[in-house]
């Protein structure tokens, strides 16, 4: 199996160099370059109505990634300011040691990402993947979840021919029949699910130990240089969970929200509502707790990076991951409500 530097960038001396260091700037004229997934989630929803652009002042060049590890390579390049990574691409990076902090938990990932088998694959169970062609992007969250399952399943995972797609890539091989199976998350899940079934998904990897989350997170140097920019980032994807955790059922297939997460994001609208509970979203509150930021998101990528070491996707753990996350932004951020 390919190893993790397939996908993600060595961080190199040159890699470094090579870094667009952001000069300090007045707030009107910053510029922010973001980098999303199409992940369902509520802060789509001011990503569509601006609001990211009124609060911070700034203008935001907001880029869509396929997968977390494409995220992690443009940050480590500069091109990235701040972006959208899973909790695997968010640990091999800080195995890395990239100058990057965490800064919002996004969510625990449960239904919203699946491992699906082809209608006919002969697929009913995790161990009925050996022998069978699974698809899934390597050092992300989905093929974290897969390799945990297989492991839980005592399936050795060189039985398993696994391939490395982008999830675009995935729903094109699942609709030819080139593929058995997949572990994806939205829009390439809802359109693989239409000629397949779901085995499993990462609530059941998660009880079996091995939890998975998405996260915001932020080139260290521009954090420093831009502190108030990234409270107010912060902030406003806070009160964007707030706003659905209040009202979940608001955000019907009606709504205004559900229409300009499926536009963003390209999931069926019809699906939108039922893809939002497939996660557990933290409130702002809870992001400063012990829970989150305040320990257990340390505790978390501390565990994936052992894990990761143990599959042979990074060379070494680190013995202290506290620098790569900080509850400082969403504490500012509450404190300036």
């Amino acid at each position: 199996m390919p190893t993790i530097s397939r996908r993600i960038l060595l961080l190199s001396s040159a890699a470094l160099a090579g870094a667009a260091f952001l000069s300090p700037a007045l707030a009107e004229d910053l510029k922010i370059t973001i980098g999303y997934q199409t992940v369902v989630e509520p802060s789509k929803v001011p990503q569509a109505d601006g609001a990211y652009e009124k609060a911070t002042k700034a203008s935001i060049d907001w880029r869509k990634f396929d997968s977390g590890a494409d995220v992690i390579a443009a940050v480590a390049s500069g091109s990235v300011d701040i972006g959208y990574v899973g909790s695997s691409p968010l640990a091999a990076a800080a195995s890395r040691e990239l100058p990057i902090q965490t800064i919002f938990v996004v969510g625990l990932i449960g239904q919203s990402e699946a491992l699906v088998a082809r209608n006919g694959a002969g697929i009913e169970k995790v161990a009925d993947l050996a022998g069978k062609k699974v698809a899934v992007p390597f050092v992300s969250t989905t093929h974290y979840s897969l390799l945990a399952a297989l492991k839980h399943e005592n399936v050795d995972p060189k039985s398993v021919q696994i391939l490395n797609l982008r999830p675009p890539e995935i729903a094109a091989a699942f609709a030819r029949g080139d593929i058995d199976a997949a572990y994806v998350w939205d829009p390439a899940l809802g359109q693989i699910k239409t000629s397949g079934k779901v085995v499993l998904d990462s609530s059941q990897v998660a009880a079996w130990g091995a939890p998975t989350f998405d996260a915001w997170i932020v080139r260290t140097d521009f954090a420093e240089k831009n502190p108030e920019a990234v409270r107010d980032f912060v902030k406003v994807t806070g009160t964007a969970y707030a706003d659905y955790l209040a009202k979940p059922d608001a955000w019907s297939v009606s709504s205004s929200q559900a229409v300009a997460i499926a536009k963003l994001t390209g999931a069926k609208l019809e699906e939108v509502p039922e893809l939002l509970k497939g996660y557990v979203f933290p409130t702002l509150e809870e992001q400063a707790s012990g829970k989150f930021l305040g320990g257990g998101t340390v505790s978390a990528i501390a565990a994936a990076s052992a894990f990761l070491k143990e599959q042979g996707k990074v060379d070494a753990v680190l013995p202290d991951y506290s620098k790569y996350v900080t509850s400082k932004y969403v504490t500012e951020a509450l404190a300036s409500n």
